[in-house]
């Protein structure tokens, strides 16, 4: 029978004390370096909390993915999607937010705890045109608190440097037909998703 581990001191038991840099390293607003390499990354997975539970959802932009207001504060343009606006609902109920920052090449992340409102302001929305086009929203996030994460993660995974992995992989459609036990037909999802990008990418 499997033991699970219950109460906290049962979990401080397997674990260690953390060093002074793991505590130091957290700010509750951007410091130049994590400002510094907050504008570089064009891809973080954003983590929000609703009634229903939690989500996660990829995020990313030809350039930065966010753009800093000031140092408390960060926003990111809603582009086009699926529809399904699972974190924008969970951000009306519960503006708990979290934010991993990733650079290609990096085994470095930064993360962003804080608080997120929805806003369709023309002017924000104006900032981040894209071949003419607007978001429908920008996510503002106020900061809680930003730091560095441990390396290991990315070492470990060797996520930058293990090289293509994607062979064999199933489809997207292949995902899809298993989920509806056959009620979507995978491969002519696939062939039609092959050219969903010529409805464009905003």
């Amino acid at each position: 029978m499997m033991e699970w581990i219950t109460d906290l001191d049962s979990l401080l038991g397997h674990y260690g004390t953390p060093g002074q840099p793991a505590l130091a390293k957290v700010t509750p607003h951007l410091t130049p370096g994590y400002a510094a390499f907050i504008a570089r990354s064009r891809f973080c997975l954003m983590s929000t909390v609703g009634p229903e539970g939690t989500d996660g959802s990829p995020r990313g932009d030809i350039d930065a993915v966010v753009t800093a207001l000031d140092a408390n504060t960060l926003a990111m343009p809603d582009w086009k999607g699926n529809e399904r606006i699972d974190s924008l609902r969970n951000i009306l109920r519960d503006g708990r937010l979290s934010l991993c920052f990733l650079i290609a090449g990096s085994t470095t992340a930064v993360r962003v705890n804080g608080t997120a409102r929805l806003t369709a302001d023309a002017g924000l929305c104006a900032r981040f045109e894209r071949d003419g086009k607007h978001p429908r929203s920008v996510i503002v996030i106020t900061i809680a608190e930003v730091y560095s994460q441990c390396a290991r993660a990315l070492q470990r995974s060797a996520l930058w440097t293990a090289g293509d992995q994607s062979a064999g992989l199933p489809t997207a459609g292949q995902m899809l037909q298993d989920a509806t036990e056959g009620r979507i037909d995978g491969a002519a999802y696939d062939a039609e998703r092959a050219t969903r990008a010529d409805l464009g990418m905003w």
